[in-house]
């Protein structure tokens, strides 16, 4: 296989699930963690590895062919022979890749959701396996399913799920990224923490699924990851642990038939409650049904979003600043045309450059 992002947390998984079932490794991607990547390659021998930038290569080990930047992650993918692509990159950056994987006629086992927010009508939906502990609840809950009403994924509340308004007019990246459940990267963390992170995860969920009856809710022990409602009035859940692994394995091996996780302990089950998910609270939530009407939205509000959560990280702007800057963003640039991949790309392009100019 070959893990773009080997050395998030996705990424990491991954090599876990590789190492127990004895699965080769051929390409590793990492933006700029080298020591890592180093001991990834000395454990998984791969052939192939792509780093950040050039200036990174001559600090990689082993004997391996070091490719570099956005171009060479393209590069290593058509050099590569193995059958199945972990894409676990972070943000935009990881639509091309989605792409050319599936040019290539490989299969894409997707963690990077911005691919399908931004650029799901370029993609062939119904090719790919999804890594994410919603979207897998979804798949396995629609086997053999009667006809659906609803789907419906949850979201733990992320940092802030039991602050008041007033907290969150003075909340710092410090307190943002200390999430209540799940040990993940600084982005999707304080994507978590606004729940824009579960707005494109109800966009991934159309494209995967192709239903527009979406929806959200907060289940605080992530125990619960996905519901889907059916027309005859019965409900089902997919419980598991809060572990990646589950959602990875199912993704390499979809015809897997092993234990990955011990299995829960009903008896221990905490006490259940859903919650919905307030829009003063979450703001950037409100435009999930704008969305679901317009798709081709996400490619805009992607765009604002990685802006926003790289000024927070700064300090450079407010927690709630984010709906202020994607409204912004959505009324100089939703009229856009956006039926190509290259028009995306230079959307995806202005937006930056004009929500990096706000000031709020």
């Amino acid at each position: 296989m070959v893990v773009l992002g080997s050395t998030g947390s996705i990424g990491k998984n991954t090599l876990l699930i590789a190492k127990q079932f004895n699965l080769s490794v051929e390409a590793l991607s990492c933006n700029k963690n080298i020591e890592l990547l180093n001991a990834q390659i000395a454990e998984f021998k791969p052939k192939f590895v792509c780093v950040g930038s050039k200036n990174l290569k001559s600090k990689v080990k082993g004997d391996v062919k070091v490719f570099a930047g956005e171009d060479g992650i393209l590069n290593m993918l058509e050099n590569s022979k193995s059958q199945k692509v972990i894409n676990a990159l972070v943000g935009f950056a990881g639509l091309k890749p989605s792409i050319k994987t599936q040019k290539l006629n490989k299969t894409l086992c997707l963690a990077n959701k911005e691919s399908l927010v931004v650029g799901g009508k370029f993609l062939k939906t119904s090719e790919i396996c999804a890594i994410d502990s919603e979207h897998f609840g979804l798949k396995f809950l629609l086997k053999d399913s009667p006809d659906i009403s609803k789907l419906i994924i949850t979201a733990s509340g992320g940092a802030f799920r039991d602050a008041t308004l007033n907290d969150l007019k003075t909340a710092t990246p410090k307190d943002a990224l200390k999430h209540p459940n799940w040990d993940m990267g600084a982005k999707i963390t304080i994507d978590s923490a606004t729940m824009a992170n579960k707005l494109f995860e109800v966009l991934e969920a159309y494209w995967l699924y192709g239903l527009k009856s979406v929806d959200a809710v907060i289940e605080r022990s992530s125990t619960i990851h996905a519901l889907i409602e059916f027309v005859d009035g019965s409900t089902t859940a997919h419980i598991s642990k809060t572990d990646m692994k589950l959602a990875i394995a199912h993704a390499i091996m979809p015809n897997l038939n092993s234990q990955i996780l011990s299995h829960f302990d009903l008896l221990s089950l905490p006490p259940l409650k859903f919650e919905e998910i307030c829009p003063k609270k979450y703001p950037i939530f409100s435009l999930k049904d704008e969305v679901l009407k317009n798709p081709s939205l996400g490619v805009i509000i992607n765009a604002a979003n990685e802006i926003y959560v790289a000024k927070f990280l700064a300090k450079e702007c407010e927690f709630l600043a984010l709906k202020s800057m994607v409204l912004k963003a959505l009324d100089k640039f939703c009229g856009e045309n956006l039926g190509s991949l290259e028009s995306v790309l230079e959307v995806d392009r202005k937006v930056r450059q004009f929500v990096s100019k706000i000031k709020l």
